[in-house]
């Protein structure tokens, strides 16, 4: 049991409040929606941004492609780095990253160093949540008071908001000061970032330990880059990669199981099968939205015909659905309730999908939207607050990067099965296609909850 102390120690420092310090909230919820927001801009400045340099969208891809990566691999890293230092250090070096990374591209020369620029946002972007729930931990621990379930939902509606209008404001830049402007906002949310993390985030010491495990960061990056790029074009002449995550895997098992600090602790990883289940669900989950995300959005361009604003606007009332539920339901944990009515929904909607036709009715089409959205707020929250549980409170910053890392290989699985269902156009047959494999994916989220009573003991943790 760790000691409660009565406040911070720091010198200088104000004292602590007796409940959750609200003073913490706006820095963990403005460095959360970096990510979020750099993701969902790019999506508007890949055209400009491709006239600009003469690219094809075969290497504009890479802009989204590089960012993916960088916070996969960057989100566990530096959570460990996290849990090993403290959530301030990481924090304000992240954030200060990204400030960095906004000069970089908006002064890019081209497109390969544009492409460095999302990597440095990548690595950047990624210590902001990780700290916010090693952030959350300790305040558990200082207070005594075990609450997190509001404060997880203001980072999960930050970061859900931010990217529905994060496409709306990088088209707002572009108008206005062209496409290097969706890199330049990256300088001042930057400095508000470290302006609110000096000021607010407290100095708190780190854990005690041997050192920082490289090499095992390093094997860790190698297997999951490998997996990645394999599951980016998942073709018979990329198979060599597959080669090398087992051989990248192997090293990395190898070491782990043998070094005193090992960077993932695999004989504690291995015991948590709960935990193991909540990285294996969130998979699953964020499949089968980011399937319906790309392959929909597609579909209603190509099989429907729709513009590309009108196809942005029909998916409008999945994002207001998904923000909605995470608002109403956010405060209380539930989070067997939610698993369960999520993955119904998502069953439910996949078989509905199985219904659009190139001539369906604009209600049928925003219905459809409405229901696949919901599942994304319940679905969301709960994996965060069951990783809050499940975790160990020594590693939770390191826990929440891999939960993290495992949305965005589901996002990636999403991807290589809409190109597989979509060979040459986004038509209906494809998108029906696609709702099968939607709902497969569906049904196993379901059956990997169902049986889990380890679920219905989700309990606050007394510090």
């Amino acid at each position: 049991m760790i000691p409660r102390p009565t406040g911070r120690t720091a010198r200088g420092a104000r004292p602590s409040p007796a409940g959750f310090d609200r003073r913490l909230i706006a820095p963990m919820a403005l460095g959360s929606v970096l990510n979020p927001v750099n993701s969902s801009m790019i999506a508007v400045a890949l055209v400009p941004i491709g006239i600009a340099f003469g690219a094809p969208p075969a290497e504009t891809v890479w802009l989204v492609s590089a960012l993916y990566l960088a916070t996969a691999v960057g989100q566990p890293v530096i959570g460990r780095l996290v849990d090993m230092y403290g959530p301030r250090r990481l924090y304000l070096t992240g954030t200060a990253l990204v400030g960095v990374a906004g000069v970089l591209g908006a002064l890019a020369p081209s497109l390969g160093v544009l492409t460095a620029a999302r990597v440095l946002l990548g690595f950047g972007t990624s210590a902001a949540y990780p700290a916010a729930m090693r952030l959350t931990r300790g305040e558990a621990e200082r207070t005594g008071q075990d609450s997190p379930a509001g404060v997880l939902a203001t980072l999960a509606v930050a970061g859900q908001t931010v990217s529905v209008v994060g496409p709306a404001l990088g088209g707002l830049l572009i108008g206005l000061a062209g496409w290097r402007a969706v890199f330049t906002v990256n300088v001042p949310l930057s400095a508000a970032c470290l302006v609110l993390g000096a000021l607010r985030l407290p100095r708190t010491p780190g854990q005690r330990h041997r050192g920082v495990d490289l090499p095992g960061m390093a094997l860790f990056a190698a297997l999951l880059v490998a997996l990645m790029l394999f599951l980016m074009d998942p073709v018979p002449r990329h198979w060599y990669l597959l080669a090398l995550f087992a051989a990248a895997g192997t090293a990395f098992a190898v070491r782990e199981l043998r070094v005193p600090d090992p960077f993932v602790d695999l004989r504690v990883l291995g015991g948590n099968g709960p935990l193991l289940v909540t990285y294996l669900r969130q998979l699953l989950a964020y499949t089968t939205a980011y399937a319906f995300m790309y392959g929909y959005t597609q579909w209603l361009e190509e099989g429907r015909g729709l513009s590309a604003s009108t196809a942005g606007l029909a998916l409008l009332p999945l994002s207001v659905a998904a923000l909605t539920v995470s608002t109403l339901t956010g405060r209380r944990e539930a989070v067997r309730a939610k698993l369960l009515t999520g993955s119904v929904l998502q069953i439910a909607g996949s078989a509905c999908l199985l219904l659009v036709r190139a001539d369906s009715p604009l209600w049928l089409l925003l219905a459809v939207g409405v229901l696949l959205g919901l599942p994304q707020g319940l679905l969301g929250l709960a994996a965060q607050n069951a990783l809050y549980r499940q975790a160990d409170p020594e590693r939770i910053a390191s826990a929440a990067g891999l939960l993290r890392t495992f949305m965005y290989l589901g996002a990636l699985g999403a991807s290589a099965a809409t190109a597989a269902f979509y060979p040459r156009r986004a038509d209906t047959a494809g998108l029906h296609g696609l709702a099968l494999f939607m709902l497969a994916g569906s049904a196993l989220l379901l059956a990997a909850t169902l049986p889990d009573r380890s679920l219905g003991r989700l309990t606050p943790r007394k510090a």
